[in-house]
């Protein structure tokens, strides 16, 4: 039995604001973006509420629209705030260290490219595979494996940076 939009929402809007938040690394745009979405949904849900797995179909319209977001120039001076981390998750359920080096990280993943960054986040915040990816992405899965790569070698390379300070 297909769900209704509204019990849809209503379980996915907190997941879908989590994964915007880490892709966009800005709890406003990722609002504006899952809300974007959620409306075109909804005036699609006859067809997207019979899919076997509508929430990834979702997924792949927000990632669609943070990939085509319009304001190019404000999504390369994008900063990450305290805001959008407590999003990401709660500071009290981590070690002091461990919400350090997420802070850390996430700082450098706002400075990848958005094809590179939409790659490492469903790789190791949503933990899909390659297949998975190409298909959110709408590229060849050898292109997901560079996309990660080149943003695993520029994340050392920023750590490394970082280190030598």
């Amino acid at each position: 039995m297909r769900r209704s939009f509204e019990d849809f929402a209503d379980a996915e809007v907190t997941p879908m604001l989590r994964y915007a938040t880490v892709l966009t690394c800005d709890a406003h745009l990722a609002q504006d973006v899952v809300q974007e979405c959620l409306l075109r949904a909804q005036q699609k849900w006859q067809r997207i509420g019979d899919l076997d797995q509508p929430a990834a179909y979702v997924k792949k319209m927000i990632t669609n629209e943070y990939l085509s977001w319009r304001r190019r120039k404000a999504a390369k001076d994008v900063t990450m705030s305290h805001a959008a981390l407590d999003d990401v998750g709660t500071a009290a359920t981590d070690a002091v260290h461990r919400y350090d080096e997420r802070d850390a990280m996430l700082r450098r993943i706002v400075l990848l490219p958005r094809k590179q960054r939409a790659a490492v986040v469903l790789r190791y915040y949503d933990g899909l595979a390659d297949d998975e990816i190409s298909e959110v992405l709408g590229c060849a899965e050898v292109t997901v494996r560079s996309h990660i790569s080149r943003a695993l070698t520029t994340l050392r390379a920023t750590q490394k940076l970082l280190e030598a300070r």
